[in-house]
Order: C-alpha cells, then structure tokens, then sequence
C-alpha cells in the first residue's frame, strides 16, 4: 500500500534518485521524507537506472538499502517508469519532481504530464538546449502544465540581503561568486569536466546566470558588453574517465552590461572551497559587504546534517535550507495555485540557458591561449 497525501499535500513523484549520499535526488527524497516540506508528500520514486542495469554495479547496494528503509517506514512506491506509476486518484495534486540527466529531462517532461502532474518541478538546467526547453514550454502550456526550475540561490538570504544592500546604496556593484570543492588536478577536474560535460556556464555557473536573468534583466537581446576577467578565468583540456578528452573553463570571472543601464559580476571557480557568497562594491571598486553562504548560522545546521549523514556531498548542507524553500513553495503552489514566490519559471530556465550558450564561445575565443592540457 502506497502512502496518500493529505488535502493539504502534493502528492509527489521524485523522478531520479540516484546514489544515496551523491545523487541530488536522493536529497530531495531524504528531505520530505523528513517532514521538512510540509506541502510535499513524498508518495512515489521513479529510479530506471539503480532497478534496472545499475542494480548491481556502484552503489547498488546502498540504493537498495535505502528503498528497502522508505518502503518500510514511509510506504513509498518504486518504479522502474513513469508509466508504471498508479493514476492519479480524483482531487489529488500531483507534482513531478525531476531530478535525472539533463539530457532525459524533455522525454521526462512528456511522460510526467502523461501520469497527471499539474506542476512540474525541472532540476537546473533543464534540458540541454534553449531549443529543448522552448519546446516544453510549448507541450506544458498546452497541457495547461506550470513548470518550476530548482534555482535555489533565488531564494537564498545572501542573495537577498546582497540585492538589499546594493539598492540602498547607488552606484554599488554586486558580484555573485559561487565555488566548488573539486581538487585542482587532473583526475578530480577531468571527471568534473566528463560528468557535467554541458559546460561549466550551463552546469555550476547556470544559478548565477538565473540570478542576472531573474533580477537584473540579463538577456541575450539585452546585453550590451561583456568583460571577461583573463587573469583570473582559465580553461584546461583533460581527458575524462572514459579517456576521451573535454575542454571547460576550471574557473571564470566576467561582468555584463545591459542596454538597460545595469551592471553585474559573476566569478565561479570549481576548486574555489564551499564557501559562496555575494559581494558588493562601492564605485571605485572597494569591498563594502558581503554575506557568505553558509553563514554562521547555516554552519550550526551544517555540523548536525553532516552528523546525520556521513559522506554525503558536502553541497547539499550548505544549501539545505533553500532546497527545502525552492521545494515547500513549488509543493503549496501546487496544491493552493498561488503563485510561488521568487521561483524561477521555464521564462528564466530560457533566458540563462540562452545566455550561456551566448557566453561560452566568446569566452572561450577570449580564453583560447591560456587553454592548458594536464
């Protein structure tokens, strides 16, 4: 018997788990299983990979061990399809929360609206080209299908308290730096660069490009310069796990100007620590506040998550919080059809999509000598 949501619940269906401790899905389904989304009911795990050929390979095993454990205390169904998912029962709001490849993201599309998802929640980027996610938008729209995008740094406090800042004080620049904890050689890079082979400005740097679309007008159409930091920004070319080689910038920093009159940094790095923040500038370029994520606060929540789960990707504590304000606000616009608060729409999922596939050839023309093979 399959749990059911209560009147107040969306009943949801996590599409792509993934590996216990690793997968952003896995995350997803630890938090609702916690009760920390009161609007999501975590009823239904759509996993084709770990209960179909990947049963017996890596993580294998700690898969099953933790659909066996939900099974067992949260009566949650598991599915090799979306297909295989039960109908959605009269006057039941069902969710679809993505969480796959990006590659599978528009096929999944179909198939959740097909198994009765009203709201459809995409995992960041959400397809790998703007002319894929153009084309969803169209199949939701006529399905009358809302989508909402996992860009949790548009609900984040330093996001927020930044922003703040910078429109009390005129003739600032904000800067948004985000870093990953990747270790700066050959083996940690290259399977960064094979596994996210999308590219770093439409995989770790496509949150800040959603921030400059959601808040500061950025557009492709509305760019009027770029700028791009060389001697901070680098690519590398190095060879994959598989051995075949990808080229992808390791780190980037640059400032876009819009026709409209705004001005913002970006500065992402993959082997930058865990520790992003927002930066605002006076006009002369003096460092006038920041506020780092985790903050002191979140480090507090930190310390107890990374107790309660030894191993896991040290990313998913930092951004616990947001995780669980991007979901509760998807999930109660769901069952309510309020609009959510500062949630990226399939709009913003188009315009930063559209901007990073902008930027990549021209910073990677701007970058093309610094290019370096290990």
């Amino acid at each position: 018997m399959v749990v059911t949501p209560s009147p107040s619940q969306a009943e949801v269906i996590l599409v792509g788990c993934g590996c216990p401790l690793r997968g952003m899905g896995w995350y997803h389904a630890v938090q609702m299983l916690g009760n920390e989304c009161p609007s999501a009911k975590l009823c239904h795990i759509v996993e084709p990979w770990f209960l179909g050929p990947g049963a017996t390979g890596p993580g294998g095993s700690e898969f099953a061990e933790f659909k066996s454990k939900a099974e067992a205390d949260h009566q949650v169904g598991f599915y090799k399809s979306l297909a295989d998912v039960p109908p959605v029962a009269d006057g039941v709001k069902r969710l679809a929360l993505i969480s796959g490849r990006t590659m599978d993201n528009p096929r999944l599309l179909g198939e959740s609206i097909a198994a009765g998802c009203t709201v459809i929640y995409l995992e960041k980027p959400g397809a790998p080209t703007v002319k894929e996610l153009e084309v969803m938008k169209r199949e939701a729209a006529d399905a009358n299908v809302k989508i909402c995008m996992g860009y949790n740094k548009n609900v984040c406090k330093y996001v927020r308290n930044a922003r703040e800042f910078a429109a009390a004080n005129e003739g600032s620049h904000v800067t948004f730096v985000s870093n990953n904890t990747y270790e700066n050689n050959a083996s940690s890079l290259g399977e960064c660069f094979e596994r996210n082979a999308e590219g770093m400005l439409k995989n770790m740097a496509i949150h800040e490009l959603a921030l400059l679309a959601s808040f500061y007008d950025v557009t492709v159409d509305n760019i009027e310069s770029v700028v791009v930091d060389k001697d901070f920004s680098s690519m590398q070319t190095l060879p994959g796990p598989s051995g075949k080689e990808f080229t992808d910038f390791d780190k980037v920093k640059f400032t876009i100007k819009t026709k409209t009159g705004k001005a913002v940094s970006v500065q992402a790095d993959r082997c930058g620590g865990d520790t992003s923040f927002a930066m605002v500038s006076d006009a002369d370029g003096k460092e006038m506040f920041r506020h780092c994520m985790p903050d002191e606060e979140d480090e507090a929540n930190v310390s107890v998550l990374e107790a309660k789960y030894p191993g896991a990707m040290p990313y998913f504590f930092s951004q616990d919080p947001d995780y669980i304000t991007v979901k509760e606000r998807v999930a109660k616009m769901c069952v309510t059809g309020e609009e959510a608060l500062d949630i990226a729409t399939i709009d913003i999922a188009i315009a930063a999509l559209s901007v990073g596939e902008y930027l990549t050839p021209l910073m990677q023309k701007e970058l093309s000598g610094t290019v370096a093979s290990q």
